[in-house]
């Protein structure tokens, strides 16, 4: 009955024009004690007035919740029912979208940005266009377009060509901003910082960064709903878009993903079935030779992760990367005390088939692949307010010198 009723309302939805508001919708701290809680939990990813912040993964392990005002009576049956322990986390998620943003805002003419604030497409890829006008090393990249027919803009800064490349992906998720922010903010700081250390890191490498991977999703985040997490393809009837990170052509379907096109992990009718993904795959594939690093900006959970999500085994270079993994995290700790774990996607956070990391590393055998998921713990999850954008860009800047200090040490690029 709730996949009828999730069907009825998403083709409702269709046609309205107004943007979404969650006005008292909260977000659920809960903690599966058994494996029959973790499966009741996973039955409710594809329900209407659930959209899960932090999915369920194993027992014991937190998973984070919203609630719609109408299914909370539903929820809390469930929860008494089945016995699952939970708390209140975030009371009213439209009070912390109000409070994301400055109120007053920064303009400029001439294609500049503040980068303590969130922007829309449009700021971004102004921002991009004014790099490449006022520095000699930034070229403009157009990988290809989107289902509503935007560019998937990046930018390659090189000092010199012919340097080992850093590719680095943000905001394939599209309610995940502080995503395409930290993007931007480490375009910035490879351009303009005067610290020898980082300086060092610029220089060294070519650089490959798109701020969003998803610009239509982000785009909707903006105008119509700040929770969307899919693109925006409309190749079914009732429900938009897919998970772009679930939607990569290795391991597809394997683990950790839907096949119900209204769920937010819903990995597409086949993979590649996205042009996003599939340009971009196209894209990394050209300048794969010139690659001996793949980065991929999330949020949230302070969790630094390596392929592979579709299985927990330790596959390829795993005691090199964790090594890596290790070094890096302890350096992030080191400005603000935030704590990260380390491990491989499938045991640091769940089993999660068909991403674009997973299918780098698998194609590429690129030896030094990481997923970031950024600030916080759940406080604000996907709304951290935007003055914490440097901060986080700050220590994630950190965390990016000491992991290619340790990955050097191990003998990378130059064995990769």
């Amino acid at each position: 009955m709730l996949r009828t009723l999730s069907f009825f309302l998403a083709l409702l939805g269709l046609g309205l024009s107004e943007k979404v508001t969650f006005e008292n919708h909260k977000v659920y701290r809960l903690l599966p004690e058994t494996q029959e809680q973790v499966d009741l939990l996973h039955k409710m990813e594809d329900s209407v007035g659930f959209s899960f912040w932090k999915g369920p993964s194993y027992v014991n392990k937190s998973v984070d919740l919203m609630v719609t005002p109408s299914n909370l009576a539903e929820f809390t049956e469930l929860m008494t029912l089945n016995g699952l322990k939970y708390e209140v986390y975030v009371d009213n998620v439209q009070r912390l979208i109000d409070t994301e943003n400055p109120k007053t805002r920064s303009s400029s003419k001439d294609g500049s940005i503040s980068l303590n604030e969130y922007h829309t497409l449009d700021e971004i890829y102004s921002y991009v266009e004014y790099l490449a006008k006022n520095y000699k090393e930034v070229e403009v990249v157009d990988a290809g377009r989107t289902s509503e027919g935007r560019v998937i803009k990046g930018v390659k800064i090189s000092y010199q060509e012919g340097n080992p490349g850093i590719f680095i992906e943000a905001g394939i998720h599209a309610r995940e901003w502080i995503t395409p922010a930290t993007a931007l903010y480490l375009l910035d700081q490879l351009l303009n910082s005067t610290d020898k250390n980082i300086r060092a890191l610029a220089e060294k490498h070519d650089w490959y960064i798109f701020p969003s991977f998803n610009p239509d999703g982000y785009v909707y985040t903006h105008s119509k709903n700040r929770m969307w997490r899919k693109t925006r393809s409309h190749k079914n009837t009732f429900c938009a878009g897919a998970d772009a990170n679930r939607n990569w052509d290795f391991k597809w379907m394997s683990g950790g993903a839907s096949n119900y096109p209204c769920a937010e992990t819903y990995a597409g009718s086949s993979a590649f079935s996205e042009p996003e993904t599939k340009s971009m795959a196209k894209y990394i594939k050209s300048v794969g030779n010139k690659l001996f690093a793949y980065i991929s900006f999330h949020s949230y959970s302070q969790l630094l992760m390596f392929p592979y999500g579709h299985t927990s085994a330790h596959l390829d270079n795993y005691n090199e990367e964790l090594s890596i993994g290790k070094k890096t995290i302890e350096a992030l700790r080191q400005r603000y005390g935030t704590k990260y774990v380390t491990g491989n996607i499938a045991e640091t956070i769940y089993v999660a088939s068909g991403s674009s990391s997973d299918w780098v590393k698998a194609n590429l055998k690129l030896p030094v692949v990481f997923t970031y998921e950024f600030r916080d713990t759940g406080k604000y999850g996907f709304l951290l307010p935007a003055d914490q954008i440097i901060p986080n860009g700050e220590e994630i800047l950190d965390s990016l010198l000491a992991m290619f200090q340790e990955a050097s040490r191990l003998g990378y690029p130059n064995s990769a």
